[in-house]
């Protein structure tokens, strides 16, 4: 490999190192900054109102419109297993 295109292929690894690195950063905050939101999602989903809230659902007592997937048994309980996946994860590297 020539001179320079030896120095090309490693400014090339070097800027994606950077990329990443930066990306990981962003989403690690952005993870950080959810952890309010995947306590109140757990609070909720072991609450009587969601329970109440489930239950009207499936009576169909709410409007057609409405967005539910907070009403989906296996979607908030994968939401929250992922969400803690990650965190031992983070842990393990010591990044959280």
């Amino acid at each position: 490999m020539e001179q320079t295109e030896r120095i090309a292929a490693f400014e090339a690894r070097l800027s994606r190192v950077e990329a990443a690195s930066e990306a990981l950063e962003r989403a690690i905050g952005d993870f950080e900054a959810a952890e309010a939101a995947a306590e109140a999602l757990a609070d909720y989903y072991e609450s009587e109102a969601w329970r109440r809230d489930f239950d009207d659902d499936e009576a169909g007592r709410l409007p057609p419109d409405l967005r539910r997937g907070v009403l989906s048994e296996d979607g908030i309980w994968n939401a929250l297993e992922r969400r803690r996946e990650l965190r031992g994860r983070l842990k393990k590297d010591g990044n959280l």
